[in-house]
């Protein structure tokens, strides 16, 4: 086990755009944001992370998926620090996630998270 003081948990909820050109935007920059969300991952910033999908999403075909927004754990000195990085996600820049109602917050965690890849 790590010496190292934990930093503070913070929950981000991201709800996507609802236009008719949302998800269209976020499956062109998948890949990208996946593969920056990789490296958030691997330095222990991000902690767990998905998307929300509807509740018809639940055993569909992958074409017939879908998204209604992100849910992630951070770890972060602030949450000023974890919005600036929130703000620099392709999801946000590509105004897949709605920037007016993005909520972060602190959070208590009950449960242990995964361990930080090594």
């Amino acid at each position: 086990m790590s010496s190292t003081p934990s930093l503070p948990k913070f929950v981000v909820w991201a709800p996507d755009y609802t236009d008719e050109g949302a998800l269209q935007r976020r499956l062109a920059v998948r890949p990208a944001h996946l593969e920056n969300a990789k490296k958030l991952i691997n330095q222990g910033i991000i902690r767990v992370g998905g998307g929300l999908l509807t509740p018809e999403s639940v055993g569909a075909a992958p074409t017939d998926i879908k998204f209604v927004g992100s849910c992630l754990i951070y770890e972060g000195e602030t949450i000023d620090a974890v919005r600036k990085i929130v703000e620099e996600d392709l999801y946000y820049t590509a105004d897949v996630w709605d920037k007016e109602k993005i909520v972060i917050l602190p959070i208590a965690l009950a449960t242990g998270l995964p361990p930080v890849p090594s």
